[in-house]
């Protein structure tokens, strides 16, 4: 283990991870003896939790957890200030390459979505060049420890952003390296932001709506009429609709689960009109015979002609044939994102409405004005497709306000 830089590595611990200078010798005392107790060991290999698990017979709890903070700490010096060998030495970045390779084909084998396939190797080359001077095989759980602290007090990320980067780790590990990752508690969480979500009024809605063409008018409508994601409302087949109830099943949605939810009657014959129009796709590509459209998961496999049968065709489906990224297979795929993105901040400005909105502030709406109008959280929770009743209760700080009958006190002035 390299010797330090006392006065260097005391300033990096107050002022990098914010540990009075009162405290910080005391951090100062775990490192000295975790480098003394490195130099006597004959492993390598998860070296800091050896080291933990030492201390625990002979310490108090607290003092384990400042001892495992103070190492993290360290390591975390170690990659900002390492010698200039290690930050010189020439990287092999092949062994990496197909390290993230081979995870790409395991997301695949386990069916995760494309966007989770981007954000995973995004996170994985992240990690790849945090850690470039080691070789795949000897990075452990200490270096996640380091990454992610790194990304917190170095590049100040959101705590989802830190989540989805642990996430990404874990299974690199799990299912690549075929290692486990435990005891991160001396992780520096980022920051928790308390932020309330945006909220339109139904009468900025109106207006928003008003300046939007077929089908992003279409789609707005569904998404706020039934608290859809984005993505939820593109990814939607012709047998997901259910007009004699007015419901709408969501296949698949975050977290891999299937629920069902509202299909206002206002959009309902609107949404009857745009199918009839869009059935000259599915005609144009059955005559071309053209592949069928993406099937989930292993379904394709099992049923290789159900992507040809109009049942399974895209709602919102694209005027043009795109390559499929993955299979490279060319075929109709859906509507992209970025389009209603792109119209639904343009009706915005033509609106006028002085708000930040986006696509997804329709959803918050959604459920904001449901508990505004009397229906239950947990009616709420399920169709949104919360797994969690705590996400959905952040709706309630909107909808309770000035509803407990306060008066403000320049409402009283002459």
């Amino acid at each position: 283990m390299e010797l330090f830089d006392e006065e260097k590595l005391k300033l990096f611990i107050e002022e990098k991870f914010k540990v009075s200078s009162y405290r910080s010798p005391f951090y100062i005392s775990w490192i000295k003896k975790f480098t003394t107790y490195v130099e006597h060991s004959d492993s390598k290999a998860n070296i800091q939790d050896a080291f933990i698990t030492s201390l625990d017979i002979k310490y108090p709890d607290w003092q384990v957890e400042q001892a495992d903070k103070a190492i993290t700490i360290y390591l975390s010096f170690l990659r900002t200030n390492g010698n200039s060998r290690q930050k010189n030495k020439a990287k092999d970045n092949s062994t990496w390459k197909n390290i993230i390779f081979n995870m790409r084909e395991e997301i695949r084998l386990q069916n995760k979505s494309l966007q989770t396939e981007r954000s995973y190797i995004y996170w994985v080359k992240k990690f790849s060049d945090y850690s470039s001077y080691k070789e795949p095989e000897s990075v452990n759980q200490d270096d996640v420890k380091a990454f992610l602290t790194y990304l917190a007090i170095e590049k100040s990320v959101a705590i989802s952003t830190q989540k989805q980067s642990f996430n990404a780790l874990l299974f690199l590990f799990r299912h690549v390296f075929d290692k486990k990752i435990l005891n991160l508690d001396s992780v520096i969480k980022s920051r928790v932001k308390k932020r309330l979500p945006l909220v339109l009024s139904q009468l900025e809605i109106v207006e928003i709506i008003k300046h939007l063409n077929n089908p992003y008018k279409l789609m707005a409508e569904i998404i706020y009429g039934g608290g859809l994601r984005l993505s939820e409302c593109l990814n939607l087949r012709i047998k997901d609709i259910d007009f004699q109830n007015n419901i709408l099943t969501i296949r698949s949605g975050k977290g891999d689960k299937d629920r069902q939810t509202l299909l206002s009657k206002k959009s309902a014959f609107a949404l009857k009109e745009h199918i009839q129009q869009i059935r000259h796709f599915y005609e144009d590509d059955r005559f071309e015979n053209r592949p069928g459209v993406e099937l989930p998961k292993a379904l394709e496999r099992k049923f290789p002609n159900a992507g040809k049968e109009w049942t399974w065709f895209w709602v919102f489906p694209s005027a043009k044939i795109s390559i499929d990224p993955r299979s490279y297979i060319a075929r109709r795929h859906h509507l992209y994102s970025s389009s209603l993105q792109k119209y639904f901040k343009e009706a915005l400005r033509k609106s006028k409405i002085p708000k930040n909105a986006s696509v997804h502030t329709l959803r918050h709406s959604f459920a904001t004005h449901l508990l505004e109008n009397g229906y239950d959280i947990r009616t709420i929770q399920e169709l949104l497709g919360h797994s969690d009743i705590s996400t959905t209760m952040i709706y309630t700080h909107i909808a309770s306000r000035n509803k407990l009958g306060v008066i403000s006190p320049m409402d009283k002035l002459d």
